[in-house]
């Protein structure tokens, strides 16, 4: 379970972020590294080459059983039971008004066997919502985050990183996809998925192991340039990708139909779901939508701004920075239906002045092919 008092949490890797010179941050209940050598450097790393992230402050919640499938399927927006083994994939558990708890990524790591992977600043709120929509089904509830530890290496490079270090068949793995081996010599979950929109592995083990996988990544990635990567990158990375962040794009006030990711509810799967009316409802009547913006001038767009279509405020800000990619300022804004189609010339309230700019698809950037 995530931290419930007021003392930020430390990662089992807290050690090795100090002796790297890490700056620190409180984050979710958690000390955090938000950069090691400057957000920017780190950045182009992961776009260039490689990254090593460390988010063990993720919550792990594991359900077994042979109700698992479809108690998950129950609790959740996704149908979990069409996974097969060894696959993954993008699901949201939803209030009963359809609004968003959290996001979550679930892995069918065996027939009855399941690892649902939440964000830290709701794991607690997770476990607590899946223990009680799961109750009395044949099924073991067994959260595991605070004896978890998750690393990411991220970037063109990462399966050259990894490969040598694992027992794990890299080469046909597919994108949402994990399976169970060791890495560095200890046991693990590898999974292709991350958060950074290129190519990467996040690594799954007991935490008394996250040393070891830290340390056999970071020298076996040194020769080809792989860099630690703290929250600061992370973000702009994610943000490049266009990937929604909880507390910015996703929370209660907003369903996953006005995020743009419907494809997570399964509205056709058999039986009925928590927030199932209220979600097909919200399918036909979207009060919001997310888009892209891109600045068409000087200024840079934070979290909170105003959108204006004249003289009218049509949304706000959710996320914005100076792409390190691209090289001009980009955000995330949720605006009403009618500013959200592509080409759309809006403004955006900028301290005291309005500054131009264009609505876009999602995402702003995809790694080459």
């Amino acid at each position: 379970m995530a931290p419930s008092h007021d003392t930020p949490m430390a990662t089992p890797l807290a050690d090795r972020h100090a002796a790297l010179g890490a700056r620190m941050v409180e984050f979710a209940g958690w000390t955090m590294p938000l950069q090691y050598s400057g957000i920017l450097d780190e950045h182009r790393a992961v776009r260039t080459r490689a990254g090593l992230f460390d988010l063990s402050h993720m919550g792990e919640i594991f359900v077994e059983g042979p109700e698992a499938a479809a108690g998950l399927g129950r609790a959740l927006t996704s149908n979990p039971a069409a996974l097969k083994v060894g696959r993954a994939h993008y699901s949201m558990i939803c209030f009963p008004d359809g609004g968003i708890l959290d996001d979550l990524i679930v892995y069918r790591l065996g027939e009855e066997r399941f690892m649902v992977v939440a964000n830290a600043s709701n794991a607690a709120d997770v476990s607590d919502a899946l223990a009680e929509r799961l109750s009395g089904l044949r099924l073991v509830l067994d959260d595991r985050s605070l004896t978890t530890a998750l690393v990411a290496v991220q970037g063109p490079l990462s399966a050259d990183i990894l490969g040598p270090l694992t027992d794990v068949d890299l080469t046909d793995m597919r994108y949402y996809s994990a399976a169970e081996g060791s890495v560095a010599g200890v046991p693990a979950i590898v999974a292709r998925t991350g958060y950074t929109g290129e190519t990467g592995f996040e690594i799954f083990v007991d935490i008394v192991a996250a040393g070891t996988v830290w340390d056999s990544l970071l020298a076996a990635g040194k020769v080809v340039g792989l860099v630690p990567v703290g929250l600061g990158a992370r973000d702009t990375l994610r943000l490049e990708a266009g990937m929604p962040l909880y507390g910015n794009e996703l929370g209660p006030d907003t369903t996953p139909f006005e995020a743009g990711l419907g494809r997570v509810v399964a509205l056709s799967k058999d039986g009925d779901f928590v927030g199932r009316a209220a979600l097909t409802r919200a399918a036909n009547e979207p009060r919001k939508k997310l888009v892209g913006l891109v600045v068409r001038s000087r200024g840079i767009a934070r979290h909170g701004y105003q959108v204006f279509n004249g003289e009218t405020q049509v949304g706000s800000v959710t996320s914005g920075t100076l792409s390190p990619t691209l090289g001009y300022a980009i955000a995330m804004a949720y605006v009403t239906p009618s500013a959200a189609e592509p080409g759309t010339i809006v403004e955006i309230g900028i301290r005291d002045q309005r500054v131009p700019a264009e609505v876009v698809p999602l995402p702003f950037y995809r790694k080459p092919a």
